[in-house]
């Protein structure tokens, strides 16, 4: 039998060593390929895709509660006037709970703008620049009258109840003080082309705001029964007797 050579420990250390060096490199996972850059971009693109819808889905939801809390205080408000609604009866007609209409308006000012400006853009005010394409002073009085006439007839319960509680409540004056100002440009704007004299200007200008005022629309259509054609008319009338001088008023 042969004796089997002993190998020197160099030799083998020799061997060993480049097998050692030859390791088989790690398999790339997924996300290292090109392919799990694309997997992994496109399901970042579809989390921020659902990311992005329900908060548009929120805020669609936050908009329709703030919607129904507005709708149900404007109508309180034309059924029985801003000083009398209370936030118990806004919540129960929108549907919500107090607190919930509290989140949405946490002062009695910001609800009240929030209804005044939704209220006016869904019934906008006469367009002064539509009367003064009127040459006549008279017709241009008789238009503008007639135009806020029918105005009142489609704002009547709204506008009754915030001027009577205007007197009643700060906040409720606030937002009927735009309204104030918007007849003291008509009434600058139905001046025009009238030259009352001085002493006489009072008087114009008197009857000009008391054509214009919503409890005179009241008194003639309401009350007395009168259209709005003749209504216009009748405070024409008025108008152009206060522009006269004295002197050629006509005497009784």
């Amino acid at each position: 039998m042969s004796r089997r050579r002993k190998v020197p420990d160099s030799r083998v250390r020799d061997i060993m060593v480049p097998l050692r060096s030859r390791q088989v490199p790690p398999r790339p996972s997924a996300r290292h390929t090109g392919s799990g850059n694309a997997l992994g971009g496109a399901m970042a693109d579809g989390e921020g895709t659902t990311r992005k819808y329900e908060l548009r889905r929120r805020a669609d939801a936050m908009n329709e509660t703030r919607r129904r809390i507005t709708d149900a205080a404007i109508e309180l408000h034309a059924k029985v006037g801003p000083a009398r609604t209370t936030i118990v009866d806004i919540a129960a007609r929108a549907g919500v709970q107090r607190h919930t209409v509290y989140r949405y308006f946490p002062t009695e000012e910001e609800l009240l703008q929030a209804c005044s400006t939704e209220y006016w853009q869904r019934h906008p005010w006469p367009a002064i620049a539509a009367w003064q394409a009127v040459a006549s002073p008279r017709e241009r009085v008789i238009v503008a009258l007639k135009d806020l006439y029918d105005f009142y007839g489609a704002v009547e319960p709204m506008l009754a109840n915030s001027l009577r509680d205007s007197d009643q409540r700060a906040s409720v004056k606030q937002v009927v003080e735009p309204f104030a100002a918007y007849l003291d440009a008509v009434t600058e704007a139905l001046t025009a082309d009238y030259s009352p004299t001085p002493a006489d200007r009072v008087l114009f200008e008197a009857a000009i705001r008391h054509a214009t005022d919503f409890s005179t629309w009241q008194s003639l259509v309401r009350s007395i029964g009168l259209d709005v054609t003749a209504a216009a008319e009748l405070m024409s009338s008025l108008i152009d007797s206060a522009a006269a001088p004295v002197a050629q008023r006509p005497r009784r």
